[in-house]
């Protein structure tokens, strides 16, 4: 099967076709680089040119598709052309050959091209001086070196910068790619924070008022509605209070706001959770400046660790326990685990999750579970944040 060769370029095609409108031009005009008389001259008469000059007119067709093609052809035709009167057409299209052989050519072509044509451009310039011992030999070389390793030597350069060039593009690519990958891991990670912040802000309140509204529908006492009523206006408003911080991060693009929640808040959660029904005490003994980021999430674990116990604990004691001791602030929440039935409002396991996020993040450890006690089945949460220096990460 014939192998079909790629369409020359559009700028190739025009210097073809220039090259040979201009050789034909010099031809009528009777216009040609050496004398009749010349003994290097064996075909005599303009229109033996017109050979070697249709030849690297094609060569040029091939100068971007078929290079290594072009220059030996090329080599070849400017060969037969020296036995001519010659053509200045045909000498600067084959100066094109080899610029274009370098250039377009392979590599270790390239680099060959470059090593031949200064070897023959030194040997033009030495050997004929030698042989000769004229100073007009001299010129030979001369000659070979801008017929030849001129234009080689030009491709190579323009290569060089033309490679240093798509090196360039390339790395502000990657530069580029990097750059959309850490905003995208950043805008996750936004994200996943936020949403952190969302449930765990939200969720309590809200799981406080489903289980007082469906106690205030279920039981036929005004007392106990009314007391319900009143819990479930207390949260809605501290739910509100919440979303209008939460809203309030969001629009300022500052960070956490300067009310940041901390350990001393953890007083106010727990009378929050009796106050939602929950028999709740607190044993704290940690010291009084803690990083920001630990208070935080300590608060946090908490928070979400008494909602759900309002949620899916049994009837019973419920205990929270922070404890500094070797360099962590250790988290322990307890409530009872058993057979309770229909959860008193829905979950969806984010909490979980999110706890254990916020203690990977500073390079702590979270564990939840049942567990036997002597009171009988318990379920604890555990988390471990590092306090000191280095640790987070």
């Amino acid at each position: 099967m014939a192998v079909r060769l790629p369409r020359p370029h559009r700028f190739d095609v025009y210097a073809a076709v220039g090259g040979l409108l201009g050789g034909l031009l010099l031809v009528l005009l009777g216009l040609g680089t050496r004398r009749p008389e010349d003994p290097i001259t064996l075909f005599d008469g303009p229109w033996p040119v017109l050979v070697p000059l249709t030849v690297l007119a094609g060569c040029e067709l091939l100068r971007r598709t078929a290079p290594r093609t072009a220059l030996l052809t090329g080599t070849l035709a400017i060969c037969a052309d020296v036995v001519t009167q010659g053509s200045l057409a045909s000498v600067l299209m084959f100066t094109d050959v080899v610029y274009a052989a370098v250039l377009y050519g392979p590599l270790a072509s390239a680099r060959r091209i470059q090593w031949i044509t200064g070897l023959l451009t030194v040997a033009g310039t030495l050997v004929p001086f030698a042989v000769w011992r004229k100073p007009e030999a001299l010129l030979i070389g001369v000659v070979v070196g801008v017929v030849a390793y001129g234009p080689a030597a030009t491709g190579w350069i323009v290569r060089n910068h033309r490679d240093a060039a798509e090196a360039a593009r390339l790395r502000a690519e990657q530069t580029a790619l990097l750059a959309e990958m850490d905003r995208a891991q950043a805008v996750t990670a936004e994200r996943a924070r936020m949403a952190r912040e969302l449930h765990d802000m939200v969720a309590n309140h809200l799981s406080a008022i489903a289980i007082h509204s469906t106690a205030a529908l279920s039981l036929d006492d005004p007392d106990t509605s009314r007391q319900a009523l009143g819990v479930i206006r207390e949260n809605s408003v501290k739910g509100l209070e919440e979303m209008r911080r939460l809203i309030g991060i969001l629009r300022d693009g500052d960070g956490e706001p300067s009310a940041v929640p901390t350990l001393d808040g953890v007083t106010v959660l727990v009378e929050g959770a009796r106050t939602n029904g929950l028999d709740v005490t607190l044993e704290a003994e940690h010291g009084d400046s803690l990083p920001a980021p630990v208070e935080l999430a300590a608060y946090r674990i908490v928070q979400e660790s008494l909602t759900n116990a309002l949620k899916h604990a049994c009837p019973g004691r419920v205990t929270v326990t922070l404890r500094q001791a070797d360099g962590a602030l250790a988290i322990t929440v307890t409530s009872p685990y058993g057979d309770r039935g229909r959860p008193g409002a829905p979950g969806s396991g984010a909490g979980l999750v999110g706890m254990r996020e916020r203690a990977a993040l500073l390079g702590g450890t979270f564990e939840s579970g049942p567990e036997s006690s002597r009171e009988g089945k318990i379920w604890t949460v555990r988390a471990a944040l590092p306090v000191t220096e280095g640790d987070p990460v």
